[in-house]
């Protein structure tokens, strides 16, 4: 499913129009990038959190050279599935 796919179906339930609908999805998805970015925590209720986890230093190989390869700590995003997500997905 791409986010056109999520506008058309916003805009069909709600009867708004889809370019309407296309700038408050596009506004909710860039809301939730600059915070992630600013390293606020967000949960949504019912569906999952989002958050930065930060990474440590770790030294791994280069699988063609066996070269040993140091990478430097680093923040990653990451989601997690509220557990009302999960069992809805586990009933279907």
């Amino acid at each position: 499913m791409t986010k056109a796919d999520i506008v058309k179906i916003i805009s069909q339930k709600t009867g708004s129009l889809r370019e309407e609908t296309a700038d408050i999805v596009d506004a909710f998805l860039e809301t939730v990038k600059e915070s992630i970015i600013d390293g606020h925590h967000i949960e949504i209720r019912g569906f999952g959190t989002m958050k930065t986890k930060e990474r440590k230093e770790t030294v791994a190989r280069n699988p063609r050279t066996g070269e040993k390869v140091k990478i430097p700590a680093r923040k990653v995003p990451t989601f997690k599935f509220s557990q009302d997500f999960k069992e809805a997905v586990n009933k279907k």
